[in-house]
């Protein structure tokens, strides 16, 4: 297969990229090397892969219309995974229009160079951030009356609608999948399992936001790769699947987990609750289960111990 990943050089998408190398597959890797976070990591990410004849790395914008088109219609795609976004629900709250330039803007982009080139096949990168406070538990696909807290959130949501339209008025079939609060190896790191498990390693305090309750369905990387794959292997038309372990933890059992397998005590320091932040998530996984023969195998204490090892081994 022949497949573009945008936002390629990220931690889901260097992660699925080289998945995908390891089955044989010829990927190109689209990334803009923004400053959301150091580029530096994202382009140690994807280091190992340059060396590969089946591997390709292209520095382009997302909002750059002509340049995406022209990518898209020379490059025949079999698939085009879109994780290019800009991410975080806290930042998304002091820049909302770019969220809504990048996140919508770019996505129109990818779909139009999509309708333009014959490529059929979009896998999209949605996120949990859709439901809100809005949702009964476990979240659910079929919910209705999304109402999500964030910039993030809505650009999320209206980007499934972008990939519904084009899938009605024009045949491009895409699956949106939901995303649950992923961790791993190579993970962001203004993410809060890896500042986490960096400040306790290091000594320095941890910030929470509110009095610990929170709970959030956090997914080992290696699980949510798994439901990724199975995605090409179906014939997904337009589908929504909400990828998570379906097992939330709160924020208090968090930190004691980190503890137990740092081996060090967590210093904590309270703060008040963050606009755009939710009480809970936790993914309804009964139709990944069905459609992808997704079963999360990976606990959060073992999950989070493979990471602790991965921090301090590199």
């Amino acid at each position: 297969m022949k497949i573009l990943v945008t936002g390629g050089a990220g931690f889901i998408g260097s992660s699925l990229i080289e998945k995908l190398l390891e089955e044989g597959s010829e990927v190109t890797c689209l990334d803009d090397f923004n400053d959301y976070y150091d580029p530096l990591i994202k382009r140690r990410n994807i280091r190992d892969f340059t060396k590969l004849k089946k591997f390709r790395l292209l520095e382009a914008d997302i909002c750059d219309f002509e340049n995406i088109k022209r990518i898209i219609e020379s490059g025949q795609f079999d698939y085009i995974v879109h994780f290019a976004a800009r991410a975080g629900v806290r930042p998304s709250i002091k820049d909302p229009k770019l969220y809504q330039e990048v996140n919508i803007g770019g996505t129109t982009n990818i779909c139009e160079a999509c309708r333009l080139s014959g490529c059929k096949n979009i896998i999209f990168a949605s996120s949990s951030s859709v439901y809100g406070n809005s949702a009964e538990a476990p979240f659910s696909e079929n919910s209705s009356g999304l109402k999500p807290e964030s910039p993030y959130g809505s650009s999320k949501l209206c980007c499934e609608e972008i990939l519904r339209a084009y899938h009605k008025n024009f045949g491009i079939r895409s699956a949106c999948l939901r995303f649950f609060t992923v961790y791993g190896p190579r993970q962001r790191p203004e993410m809060a399992i890896h500042k986490f498990l960096k400040n306790v390693i290091e000594d320095k305090p941890i910030e929470i936001y509110g009095d610990g309750s929170s709970s959030r369905d956090y997914t080992f990387i290696e699980d949510i790769l798994s439901g990724i794959l199975a995605v090409f292997k179906i014939n997904f038309d337009y589908k929504i699947i909400n990828l998570g372990n379906s097992k939330p933890v709160n924020i208090t059992e968090l930190i004691r987990i980190i503890e137990k397998v740092t081996g060090k005590k967590a210093r904590v320091e309270l703060r008040p609750p963050q606009k755009g932040d939710v009480e809970r998530t936790f993914a309804d996984i009964n139709l990944a289960s069905e459609l992808l023969n997704y079963k999360p195998k990976v606990n959060i204490e073992n999950g989070i111990k493979i990471f602790f090892d991965w921090l301090i081994g590199r």
